[in-house]
């Protein structure tokens, strides 16, 4: 079908958007495929992220992604019970990476403790990409992600994160709170330390084109 209405003054006078990387779909000028570090993983890892991060210029989702082969990133806010059935098949023991919270009361799901789980190739790390206040309302709207059994993270690390400033005393990014629990749940905290160091870098780079 073709419009006949006239384009706006303002369309046609916006600027043109800058050309993206294909790989990692950020801008050219910011592109962070020399950061990724691909280190695979037994366990199988899920992230959903809210649609705010996707363009956010400090997000680590699309890093911690692109550095697990074997890893999905889905965007949303909401994920019914369909939805989340042909993402969280059965041949899995699935489990989310975040805290109970007071606000759940004694609905809060079973805190898993890494400790007592075995073979993580036969597990799926369900990961919430999004800001403190984002990631309860994603699981105020699936119910499904808030019956999931939770992962208890040991001794949390001094964050890295010093481009985005923390809503909560000793909260991590999505890169860095993934790459605890990997190393929790198998066992072998060096393996994530090139990943991390690249995060670093990456942190760095970004120091320089975006302002705290």
């Amino acid at each position: 079908m073709i419009s006949l209405r006239s384009t706006p003054l303002h369309a046609a006078s916006a600027p043109p958007q800058r050309p993206l990387c294909a790989h990692c779909l950020r801008p050219v000028s910011a592109c962070l495929c020399h950061w990724v570090t691909p280190t695979p993983s037994a366990c199988e890892v899920l992230i959903l992220q809210h649609p705010l991060e996707v363009a956010h210029a400090k997000n680590t989702a699309r890093l911690l992604h692109l550095s697990l082969p074997g890893s999905r990133l889905v965007v949303g806010e909401t994920f019914d019970a369909t939805t989340l059935q042909a993402l969280l098949p059965a041949d899995r023991t699935h489990m989310l990476l975040y805290p109970p919270t007071r606000s759940e009361g004694h609905a809060a799901p079973a805190v898993l403790d890494p400790a007592a789980l075995t073979a993580p190739e036969r597990l799926r790390l369900v990961v919430l990409d999004a800001t403190w206040r984002k990631s309860r309302k994603m699981l105020h709207l699936s119910p499904g992600l808030q019956s999931l059994p939770r992962l208890a993270l040991e001794a949390l690390p001094p964050s890295r994160y010093a481009i985005r400033k923390a809503q909560q005393p000793g909260q991590l990014s999505t890169l860095e709170a993934t790459c605890t629990a990997l190393a929790q749940l198998e066992g072998d905290a060096t393996r994530w330390q090139p990943l991390l160091a690249a995060f670093d870098g990456w942190v760095a780079q970004q120091q320089v084109y975006v302002p705290n």
